[in-house]
């Protein structure tokens, strides 16, 4: 339980770093190009990434017991013995 929660921690804080960084690159280029070396695109930027950091912490802290994968559908074609396995709509035209 520690190591994951440490793991969340790791993870929450390179995400941060990564947004606000990059939110500070954008910017410093919005400030050059566009808007005429004005400091609020800057702060704007790192503001944006730092937000969106904190709230994919938020969210990863939130949910301690979220299992990525994927649904599986079963038809109603399916009998009970093929419950255990995937079933397969292809095979049961075929027949």
């Amino acid at each position: 339980m520690a190591d994951e929660h440490a793991r969340k921690w790791d993870r929450c804080l390179a995400d941060t770093a990564v947004k606000t960084v990059t939110g500070l690159g954008v910017g410093i280029v919005f400030s050059l190009i566009v808007f005429k070396r004005r400091a609020w695109p800057l702060s704007f930027g790192s503001g944006l990434g730092l937000g969106m950091g904190y709230s994919n912490c938020q969210h990863d802290f939130r949910s301690p017991y979220l299992i990525h994968g994927r649904m599986v559908k079963v038809s109603a074609q399916c009998n009970f013995h093929c419950l255990s396995e995937v079933c397969d709509t292809r095979s049961h035209h075929a027949a």
